[in-house]
């Protein structure tokens, strides 16, 4: 299996070595400022079954000045960086912002369609213009995942359109989560990766305490239950998706 979001900042994790060591696969990990960019690119480096993705997240937006385009830029020439990402939009908070997260989010699509990297999209609250934007700037060009995927089975037609894969985790596992499950359901299974979001949303039944990678069989085991097949091939498809996506070669 492929945890294709986990989140490893040494300040979540005192035991690291051992979160990481307790994943029986892969793992990509993503940064959201400059800070945890630089950690993704060491963990990458130190060990062998970890890939990163980097980028900065709409909270980080006013963050994203020219100088740290262009450290970004360097680093996507690292060959174990695989993704521009975590990037998008974030209204939860508010829109005072807004204007400045859209275009970051665009100045770091041009980058991944630059870099020929696929794109990894954070969208909360946000999913009309975060749709927008991908259809205008034809995010159907590379390869592309909604991480966290909580938007409706309709809009999912509609980014499964702009071929785009879609990031479950362990919110699927969670009671009130029946949006979701109902995409799960409906979406090819060539069209799902599995995720974490490590340390956020553990997955029942340890949910409200430290999510980590290996939760993700999980993830794994509801949605082989929603789409009634076996754990098996729902591990075998999307780690198959994950490493067309990414371009990673362990398969």
């Amino acid at each position: 299996m492929i945890d294709t979001h986990c989140h490893l900042d040494i300040e979540d994790y005192e035991n690291l070595e051992e979160i990481i060591n307790n994943m029986d696969g892969h793992m990509i990990v993503s940064g959201v400022d400059r800070k945890s960019n630089e950690h993704v690119v060491k963990l990458c480096e130190k060990y062998e079954k970890i890939y990163g993705m980097i980028g900065f997240h709409p909270e980080f937006a006013n963050q994203f000045t020219e100088e740290e385009k262009q450290l970004l830029e360097s680093q996507l020439n690292h060959k174990k960086i695989v993704a521009v990402g975590e990037i998008g939009l974030d209204y939860h908070y508010g829109k005072e912002d807004m204007d400045v997260q859209k275009r970051v989010f665009i100045e770091q699509i041009l980058l991944a369609q630059k870099y020929n990297k696929p794109v990894v999209i954070h969208s909360r609250d946000a999913i009309a213009d975060t749709y927008d934007i991908l259809e205008k700037y034809h995010i159907e060009k590379i390869p592309s995942v909604m991480h966290c995927y909580s938007s409706s089975a309709e809009m999912a037609e509609k980014f499964l359109k702009l071929n785009m894969k879609f990031g479950i985790g362990g919110v699927v596992t969670f009671k009130n989560s029946e949006k979701l499950k109902e995409v799960v359901r409906k979406m090819p299974l060539e069209s799902l990766l599995l995720e974490t979001d490590s340390p956020y949303l553990t997955p029942e039944p340890f949910r409200g305490t430290k999510n980590e990678p290996a939760n993700v069989k999980y993830v794994a085991e509801k949605i082989a239950e929603l789409k009634q097949i076996t754990v098996e091939e729902v591990k075998k498809q999307t780690t198959e998706n994950a490493c067309k996506l990414f371009h990673i070669p362990i398969m």
